[in-house]
């Protein structure tokens, strides 16, 4: 053991070690204090208040006051995006300001706004009215036209159906009045002119004729044009209408439906004169209108550009004040000390080694951090001035307390939150993986492993380097693009795409490396590290595909000879190839992952788990799946053409039975029963001697036996995780062992089904295999045979969409969630927990990432 204790040890493998602090504050320098943890983003703070509700906190009030300018600024936000006007990506450099003339000017922006929209809706329905008004006066000028000189013919044929009309000289202006009243009292006919929704014209027709029984005369007109509704502002298809009627009762019933109906009434005049004056008039009022609109909306444009230019600085200054005073809201309000008490997690490396520096230190100090937007990711890059003692003391300095702040380290019986330092290379692996469960507290990290493994297993199924040079130019854009990609928003795929950009590089690169082994371009071979080493047995190689191919030099220098290709026993060959492979690396990585947890148990000092979990588990495994890869590897290497199947098969059923043909060595069937007996009693193994120690050492520990234990934490260096680690509840034995009946049981199934999931390698990378061969003899040699141009260049389009669209799309999604179960259930299950929770610091810089 002395040759693990002496190697270096693995960052990325454990999370940062992490320490539990306390703060105690004066009330003077809080804010500016809780403000320089922001800028650090270094400390998570936990909540002492949990029992309060959020108006029962201190801080209410300026949180409320911080809730009600974000509203005001989205409001000026959204105005801005319905305007159109584009606001500066660089705000204006202005002086800053503090919150309170924010909050006043936010007040006269928002006010000054309103004022503009209120005015301006009033302006835009009075125009949009007067266009109604204008088109019908035009259209129902005609229909009035056509009648009158329908009615003058009827006065010529029949007397008796004379009336005379007179026009009420005395009302210059029509627009107020809705009705034009005939000068023959109630037996004179009158009519009804407006427009309505075109949707609504036929119901709007059938209800008049129901009201009136018949007793009216309904003419329309098409407004030939979409019509901005005054009430909605909408764009719609309207129709213009003329009723004729006659008598006060008709009137009333009319104007009751119109109302109902949402539809317009305009006074339009029978004289043709005055319908000319009227339209002259509304004319003139629309060209005016259209002057104060103009100047209206440039003069509010001028206020949003203003607003805009300063939008997302005074965004950000809102988020960080809010933030602010809700973490403030999380510490403990000492009242008679007049100090605010905060606890929270911080890593190891945070916690500065100086604690006294002088005056100078600080001010060189101060212009680098207020210019500083970004959250502390990489520590290397700051001095131990920059850390959480630092940045407190520059608090005290700032906002001249006369008390220092305090700041120490405390126990605690909490597990610590989970935090691994990761960038744009391994931050996608590290997503993979917590989105199965965050890892522990300093609990092995699988992510370190999955940077290889993974991208591999999918090159597996995926072998083939042609459509990996697809996968790979499509990497490298993203990663070429990387920079203006980051600054636009993105769709949810591409988003995702360019968030893997780097896992989808490694696994081009490991697909380009799996298809030279497969030598599958397209599903083409060739001949790149040499010549065959099969011949045809004859010139004409007619018995090629009969017969099959002669041995005539050593075997091709890398990967699968090409002459396989199109041979009788190709697909037996590849097969066999493939599942034996597949079998190998399951094996390769079910005992990788039980040799982590064999470190994971040794970091943590849990000697039981070594001796009861990991022992056992390595011992079944190996015994049956382990001696299965062995006789894969002895197969392959004295060309035995032993079954593998009746060895397995057999040695449960006879162990002690005569090999014969199936004997791939000297004592094969002495070590089948020695491995066999070895399984059978590694399963006991698991099951019984942990849950009785533990009971056992539950009460030696309480009946004072272990006096050792008294006066030190519950977490002290023996304690086990998982079952073993003390608490003061009590033991019970039958949850323990229930447990890991369970977890035994689990174990022994599934070393079967997880070394049967691995040939899902097998089973994918033969499926790629065979659909890309189909797409290419199908589609573009069968299109390649035809001497039309157009024949050859549609087989060639559609052989490109379907290597596009299925292969490069649909195959990768596919192998890459079979990946990424193999690492969930196959590889994790064996050592990782998965049950710890993020660390998530109070920081600035989140709050800008989320803006943007």
């Amino acid at each position: 053991m002395g040759v693990f204790d002496r190697l270096p040890p693995m960052d990325h493998l454990r999370s940062e070690k992490m320490c539990f602090v306390q703060l105690i504050i004066p009330a003077e320098s809080a804010r500016v204090a809780v403000t320089y943890l922001g800028e650090l983003g270094l400390l998570q703070f936990k909540d002492l208040n949990e029992d309060k509700s959020p108006f029962q906190r201190i801080f209410v009030n300026q949180v409320k006051r911080c809730a009600e300018m974000a509203r005001k600024l989205r409001f000026f936000s959204d105005q801005i995006n319905k305007a159109g006007v584009r606001s500066s990506v660089r705000p204006a450099l202005e002086p800053d300001i503090d919150l309170e003339e924010l909050e006043a000017r936010l007040g006269e922006h928002e006010h000054e706004l309103l004022e503009m929209n209120t005015n301006s809706d009033k302006l835009q329905q009075t125009y949009n009215e007067l266009l109604e008004f204008k088109l019908v006066l035009t259209k129902a000028g005609g229909i009035l036209a056509s009648s009158h000189n329908h009615a003058t013919s009827a006065e010529r044929e029949l007397d008796e159906n004379v009336y005379d009309r007179e026009v009420d000289e005395g009302n210059a202006y029509l627009l107020e009045q809705g009705v034009h009243q005939g000068s023959s009292g109630n037996s004179g006919v009158r009519f009804v002119s407006g427009i309505i929704l075109k949707s609504k014209a036929l119901a709007f027709e059938r209800m008049l004729f129901r009201a009136t029984r018949g007793n009216m005369l309904f003419n329309q007109a098409p407004a030939g044009e979409p019509v901005t509704d005054p009430i909605s502002g909408e764009e719609v298809e309207k129709t213009v209408f003329v009723v004729f009627f006659s008598g006060e009762q008709a009137k009333a019933k009319i104007l009751k439906i119109c109302d109902s109906f949402g539809a317009s009434c305009y006074p339009v005049p029978e004289e043709m004169i005055k319908q000319r004056q009227i339209f002259n008039e509304v004319s003139a009022r629309l060209s005016d209108l259209e002057v104060t609109l103009d100047a209206g909306i440039q003069h509010r444009n001028k206020a949003l550009e203003t607003v805009g230019s300063q939008l997302w600085r005074w965004t950000i200054m809102v988020k960080k004040e809010k933030a602010v005073y809700d973490t403030l809201n999380m510490l403990n309000f000492d009242v008679t000390k007049k100090c605010l008490v905060g606890e929270g997690w911080c890593p190891i490396f945070a916690k500065s080694q100086v604690s006294n520096y002088t005056f100078l230190s600080i001010v060189v100090a101060i212009p680098f951090f207020f210019f500083r937007t970004k959250a502390l990711e990489d520590v290397s890059y700051f001095d131990p001035a920059f850390q959480i003692k630092d940045c407190l003391q520059r608090a005290t300095f700032h906002s001249n307390s006369q008390v220092g702040i305090i700041f120490h380290e405390m126990d605690t019986l909490e597990s610590p939150p989970t935090y691994f330092r990761t960038d744009k290379f391994t931050n996608a692996f590290q997503e993979i993986v917590d989105a199965y469960g965050v890892a522990r507290y300093q609990e092995a990290n699988p992510a370190v492993y999955s940077v290889v493994t993974f991208p591999f297993l999918f090159a597996v199924m995926f072998g083939d380097w042609g459509h990996g040079i697809c996968l790979l130019l499509g990497a490298l854009v993203l990663i070429l693009c990387e920079k203006k990609l980051s600054s636009q928003k993105l769709g949810s795929f591409m988003e995702m795409a360019f968030g893997g950009r780097y896992v989808i590089l490694l696994m081009a690169i490991f697909s380009i490396y799996c298809g030279l082994i497969y030598n599958e371009f397209f599903s083409v071979p060739f001949h790149i590290f040499g010549k065959s080493a099969y011949e045809c047995r004859e010139k004409s190689c007619s018995d090629a595909h009969t017969a099959g191919l002669i041995k005539v030099r050593d075997p091709y220098p890398f990967g699968v000879d090409p002459s396989w290709r199109g041979s009788r026993s190709e697909l037996p060959f590849l097969n066999s190839l493939k599942m034996k492979m597949s079998i190998l690396m399951g094996v390769a990585q079910m005992n990788l992952g039980i040799v982590l947890s064999y470190f994971d148990a040794r970091f943590h000092g849990n000697a039981l788990d070594i001796r009861y979990q990991f022992i056992p588990q390595m011992i079944f495994l190996n015994s049956l799946f382990g001696y299965l890869a062995l006789l894969i590897l002895i197969k392959w290497c004295t060309g035995s053409q032993a079954d593998l199947y009746h060895v397995m098969i057999y040695m449960f059923l006879d162990p002690a039975g005569d090999l014969g043909e199936n004997q791939l060595f000297w004592g094969q069937k002495e070590l089948q029963i020695l491995l066999l007996l070895m399984a059978l009693v590694a399963v006991p193994w698991m099951l019984f001697p942990k849950p009785f120690i533990l009971k056992k050492l539950h009460k030696e520990r309480f009946q004072g036996h272990t006096y050792r234990f008294l006066g030190t934490s519950e977490m002290d260096p023996d304690s086990e995780p998982d079952s073993a680690r003390a608490r003061h509840d009590d033991f019970n034995f039958g949850e323990v062992f229930v447990h890991q009946m369970i977890h035994s049981i689990e174990f022994v199934l599934g070393a079967v089904s997880n070394t049967a999931s691995y040939l899902r390698l097998w089973a994918l990378s033969l499926a790629h295999s065979e659909l890309s061969t189909v797409f290419y003899e199908k589609l573009l040699l069968l299109a390649w045979g035809y001497d039309s141009l157009i024949v050859k260049s549609a087989g060639l389009v559609v052989f490109a969409f379907a290597t596009a669209f299925i292969l490069l799309m649909m195959e990768t999604l596919s192998a890459f969630l079979h990946a990424l179960r193999l690492h969930w259930v196959e590889f994790m299950n064996k050592f990782y927990h998965g049950d710890g929770y993020k660390f998530k610091p109070f920081s600035f810089a989140l709050l800008a990432d989320d803006e943007d």
